[in-house]
């Protein structure tokens, strides 16, 4: 009893996640191992550009998914308003008479250098960064992320506004983070495999790596990495919309007042 008084809530945590993370890692590989029996490839050249721009809640979605949420009342696709051309199309930043950056279109690898140069032209007037994305390049948006909060910048999702797979790991950037009712946030797996013939054990060791990456980059922006958790369990073809309550309680919107705190990141 001596060694289980020992072992605080935050250990009980960690444990739980390390032990969620293992079970959701095997899940990727089964899925991973599901596409390759597949007709079409399992491994696209570019495979942000293969996934729907508003893929199905991965409740509904009739594909028998091992997340098992109760399907939403209401669609949350019904209120993206943005144009599926516009959404599909490299990501390009307009700055509004109101001093917000608006980014919209595909994270490709390049999008975290064109915002670089966006704030060293313009940054002086920007004070917040609007979200319109169905995401895209895992690594680009990190590093748009850790560019946005370099700058102090806050991030919001806007009416009408799509933010999907990697734009919330952008969101998490932010000093203040705000989410419209009218607006869909989802999250997914991300698989990294670059060979059709990869085996089980380099597609364990890709997707622990892309995880660990992923609640590293989260814990330092201040958002509890348990978000992700239901991530791990939808496959790329659908996504988990977030709920205000789920974006609320992990920390990934901000109460408004209260800045994110910034962390340095888990060992």
């Amino acid at each position: 009893m001596r060694a289980f008084a020992r072992i605080d809530d935050g250990d009980l945590a960690r444990w739980a996640f390390r032990i969620l993370l293992v079970g959701a890692v095997a899940i990727v590989v089964l899925d991973y191992r599901d596409l390759r029996t597949e007709t079409v490839p399992a491994t696209p050249a570019d495979p942000a550009q293969e996934q729907p721009i508003l893929p199905p809640d991965v409740a509904t979605d009739g594909e028998g998914n091992r997340n098992t949420r109760p399907a939403p009342e209401h669609d949350p696709r019904r209120d993206v308003t943005t144009s599926e051309d516009a959404l599909n199309g490299p990501i390009r930043f307009d700055l509004t008479k109101d001093n917000v950056l608006r980014a919209t279109g595909r994270i490709d690898h390049a999008a975290a250098e064109r915002l670089k140069k966006e704030l060293r032209e313009r940054g002086e007037y920007v004070h917040t960064v609007d979200l319109d994305s169905p995401g895209g390049d895992l690594g680009a948006a990190i590093a748009m992320a850790d560019t946005i909060r370099e700058h102090e910048l806050d991030t919001r999702v806007p009416k009408g506004a799509l933010c999907a797979s990697s734009c919330p790991l952008v969101l998490a950037g932010g000093v203040h983070r705000s989410v419209d009712d009218k607006s869909a946030v989802g999250v997914h797996q991300f698989y990294t495999a670059t060979d059709a013939e990869q085996n089980p054990a380099q597609a364990i060791a890709d997707a622990q790596i892309t995880t660990a990456r992923i609640v590293r980059h989260l814990t330092a922006m201040g958002v509890d990495p348990m978000i992700w958790a239901d991530a791990l369990t939808t496959p790329p073809r659908s996504l988990h919309y977030l709920t205000a309550d789920e974006m609320a309680t992990y920390h990934l919107t901000t109460d408004g007042t209260k800045p994110a705190v910034t962390t340095s990141s888990p060992s």
